[in-house]
């Protein structure tokens, strides 16, 4: 990256773009990872497909997701787990 700079946020916004996605943040930043990016996708299937191709390639070493769920359905699974029974193991 230093001894050959290159904006690849280009690349990056074709490829969100062209499977339906869009950027709503790619930055730089300090600390475990060099970029984060925040993406919006038409579905979860979607997002892991992309991941994978970019994956593949080897040129990312360290790539992780995380799903972000609105506050409104935190609180609807929230609702619902209340009203189910686990038996953990060796009970």
């Amino acid at each position: 990256m230093v001894s050959s700079p290159e904006d690849r946020s280009g690349v990056i916004k074709a490829l969100a773009e062209g499977v339906g996605g869009q950027i709503i943040s790619f930055d730089y930043c300090f600390g475990e990872f060099d970029f984060v990016g925040v993406f919006e996708f038409p579905d979860n299937t979607t997002m892991a497909s992309l991941v994978m191709a970019v994956g593949s390639t080897g040129s990312v070493t360290n790539l992780r997701t995380t799903v972000l769920i609105p506050v409104g359905d935190g609180f609807a699974a929230a609702q619902r787990a209340k009203e189910m029974t686990y038996r953990p193991p060796g009970q």
